[in-house]
């Protein structure tokens, strides 16, 4: 499986025909010297999740079974399956429901075996990515338009987060690897592979575009300064060079959206994490794979996690087309001329685009603003607190 760059950031590295070469031969040939992506002898832990103790908190549980409204009979899709929760949560609200369980990740599909022993193949694992999901059905002679339920989870599982040993979080040590996929395609390159061989220019694009990072440049220059000493090859390794490029003042006042404190590598995790995941792009082919999978009145949830994913959803749902992702800004600091200017509410979201005529449009909101956890839910499961979700109904 040869690994894609996004478009967003392809452009500028391919400015750099040098730097292109050296992506093209990572590609196919990732720096196995490097414990960053080294996951032998993981595999066994990975799978040993307890069916018994479920690994993580479904977000916006009651939201989601409202508006999906699960019939009996029904067949429905469940995008991202991780823990299960959702899933479960379908299975017993109404009798024979069949739920077909996608996920990139081989832990997640290991339980989702686990749970389709447990119903009697009411659940259909399928290991995948949202790109490869019309294929995988279409070998199920599942047919499109024959759908009745879609549910899209975008993001990072707490499962992948809790592992030490996948390197996507900031507060446990492990190798920098951030792949959901693990091991299913071994030549694809890790976060350790791309912080190690791209460019200063090329990172600073990364966590601009996907990080929303307004110290990119000076975080880029770090991290390469840091890697002529040593590979970065551990996640805490390089949440300290991230770390050591600002003053101590600025480590402990950086706040998040919310005014939280907020640790200053985590939107450089989060940019890496969607840049090695192919995110963005992938959360495009499951919205078109639920838009075809879809039968006419069938409903389609998505919860997103972060401003870029739920702008790309606002805008699929508008009925725009994104096929080609990199004529769309997704990231606002970069929208007005002039410093000061107070933008509307589709400036912000990247510049104005043509509306599309409702009877063009094969989307129905099921409601009009953006649904958020309730303070309850937060308090419960605070991983969900930056969720949102939107629902429609497909014409």
């Amino acid at each position: 499986m040869i690994f894609h760059m996004p478009l967003h950031v392809s452009q500028v590295i391919r400015k750099n025909l040098a730097l292109w070469r050296v992506w093209r031969t990572l590609k196919f040939n990732p720096l196995s010297s490097f414990a960053g992506c080294d996951s032998e002898g993981t595999s066994e832990e990975m799978s040993a999740v307890s069916p018994e103790k479920p690994p993580h908190t479904p977000v916006m549980l009651k939201e989601v079974l409202y508006y999906l409204d699960i019939q009996a009979g029904q067949v429905v899709l469940d995008m991202t399956f991780g823990g299960g929760g959702h899933t479960k949560a379908i299975l017993s609200t109404a009798p024979d429901v069949t739920v077909l369980a996608l996920d990139r990740d081989p832990t997640a599909i290991s339980l989702a075996q686990q749970l389709a022993e447990e119903h009697d193949g009411r659940v259909k694992p399928l290991p995948g990515r949202f790109s490869e999901l019309e294929a995988l059905l279409s070998n199920m002679n599942i047919k499109p338009g024959s759908i009745d339920a879609v549910l899209l989870d975008a993001g990072c599982s707490s499962m992948q987060m809790d592992q030490a040993e996948r390197g996507f979080s900031l507060s446990k040590d492990g190798p920098l690897d951030m792949r959901m996929d693990g091991e299913r395609y071994p030549d694809m390159p890790c976060a350790a592979d791309v912080v190690n061989t791209l460019d200063q220019q090329a990172l600073a694009s990364i966590l601009t575009a996907y990080g929303e990072e307004r110290h990119a440049r000076k975080i880029a220059s770090a991290i390469v300064e840091a890697r002529r000493v040593n590979p970065i090859t551990r996640t805490q390794q390089l949440a300290s060079v991230v770390a050591g490029s600002f003053p101590a003042a600025v480590v402990h006042a950086r706040k998040d959206r919310l005014q939280r404190p907020a640790h200053v590598a985590t939107k450089t995790f989060q940019a890496l994490r969607i840049f090695v995941n192919d995110e963005l792009n992938e959360l495009h082919a499951g919205l078109c794979a639920a838009r075809a999978l879809l039968r006419p009145a069938g409903r389609l949830c998505v919860i997103t996690f972060h401003s870029l994913e739920d702008r790309l959803v606002k805008r699929f749902l508008q009925g725009e087309d994104l096929s080609n992702l990199d004529q769309y800004h997704f990231n606002p600091r970069k929208q007005g001329s002039k410093k000061g200017k107070k933008l509307s509410g589709d400036e912000r979201d990247g510049g104005k685009e043509p509306k599309v005529p409702k009877e063009m449009n094969l989307w129905v909101p099921l409601r009009r603003k953006v649904i958020i956890p309730e303070k309850e839910d937060v308090r419960e499961n605070p991983r969900g607190r930056s969720a949102k979700l939107r629902a429609a109904l497909r014409h």
